[in-house]
């Protein structure tokens, strides 16, 4: 018992350390290529790469149906969420969207007291709001004169739709649970993911020549899929099942810290005062929000 709980901290440590590594690897794979179709061929590959693996011990497809409640967790979760994320990396800094991306677990508990007869706004949600929404002011001080930048702009509302997307998707799918290995769904998820968003990329035009992609932006692809999917995501499954959701839920808070540092260290991107005090406040009111909704839900 020990030892596996050892091994679900050691899980938890790479969640929260990897993801917040992928927000650099995208911001380079996003700097030579669109973040769209850097997003559709990370989730085509490793897509591809699960799902080949259960067929090839011997799982059969799902049918239709399930195959369909598949697809809505996909849409939501990584083909609007993922993808307008990568997005948004062309145009803001990883740490910036790490930071907007931490409101997640905010927004989850909005959506969850929306879509629920049972719980409610309390007080000290509401104050958390706040306070959440006063460290993005924080952070955005610095930002006022970019956000007449439309490309600026742009980013900035890709990066706040993406994680409206992925907060409802996940409260939205929460209560559903196909009857697939969890593996098989997440390999399904991607590789569905993958070939929609590639589509929409050739239709659009946002692709490029994989001849001429440059070996920068490989390396951050093969990041991608490797640590930022096949391991972390697998880490991610393996902990939910061994320990409770309050302790999780660390890792939304430790990914920003992750990529701020990091965006600054190698990709020489802005943390200043303003920022540091922006990302407490910011985390410190998600916190709250997240810590009354965990009472209010019990």
């Amino acid at each position: 018992m020990k030892k596996d709980l050892h091994k679900a901290y050691f899980a938890l440590g790479i969640v929260s350390f990897f993801w917040g590594t992928t927000y650099i690897a995208s911001r380079v794979g996003a700097q030579h290529m669109p973040g769209l179709f850097v997003s559709g061929i990370r989730q085509f590959l490793s897509g591809s790469i699960l799902v080949s693996f259960f067929l090839l011990r011997g799982r059969q497809l799902p049918n239709w149906d399930v195959l369909k409640r598949i697809s809505v967790q996909s849409i939501f979760l990584l083909c609007i969420a993922n993808g307008l994320l990568t997005w948004s990396v062309e145009y803001i800094s990883g740490g910036l969207a790490a930071i907007i991306a931490a409101l997640v677990p905010l927004f989850i508990a909005l959506f969850t007291v929306w879509l629920s007869k049972c719980a409610k706004i309390t007080r000290w949600m509401l104050i958390g709001l706040v306070i959440g929404f006063a460290g993005v002011l924080t952070i955005f001080y610095d930002y006022l004169g970019q956000l007449q930048h439309r490309s600026f702009l742009l980013g900035v509302i890709l990066a706040i739709l993406s994680t409206l997307s992925w907060s409802f998707g996940t409260v939205y799918t929460s209560k559903q649970k196909p009857p697939v290995d969890i593996l098989f769904n997440v390999g399904l998820q991607m590789l569905i993911a993958g070939i929609v968003v590639l589509t929409v990329c050739a239709i659009t035009g946002k692709y490029v020549n994989p001849a001429d992609i440059g070996q920068s932006s490989w390396l951050a692809l093969s990041y991608l899929v490797v640590f930022g999917s096949l391991v972390a995501y697998s880490a991610y499954v393996f902990v939910i099942g061994k320990l409770p959701p309050t302790q999780v839920s660390i890792y939304a808070y430790i990914n920003p810290i992750v990529a701020v540092v990091l965006g600054w260290l190698l990709l020489s991107e802005k943390m200043n005062v303003n920022m540091i005090i922006g990302t407490i406040i910011t985390l410190t009111g998600v916190y709250v929000v997240n810590r009354e909704f965990k009472k209010v839900k019990r």
